[in-house]
């Protein structure tokens, strides 16, 4: 079970586990929480995870760049 837990949060880019270390909560509360969201509002909170999927790659993408040019 651990291993199927771990490939689901590397490969799921990551935003429930930044989102609980955020707000202080487990990483598998955040993704229970996206779960019961996405039914009751019809899938509109899987639009709102990609955003936030994109949002934390365009930063970690920003933060790179802005370390190779300090170095």
């Amino acid at each position: 079970m651990a291993i199927i837990r771990n490939l689901l949060e590397r490969s799921a880019f990551g935003v429930c586990s930044y989102l609980g270390y955020r707000m202080g909560l487990a990483s598998y509360r955040v993704r229970l929480y996206f779960i019961y969201l996405s039914f009751l509002t019809l899938g509109y909170s899987f639009i709102l995870y990609l955003f936030a999927a994109f949002w934390l790659n365009i930063r970690q993408y920003i933060r790179d760049k802005r370390n190779l040019l300090w170095e």
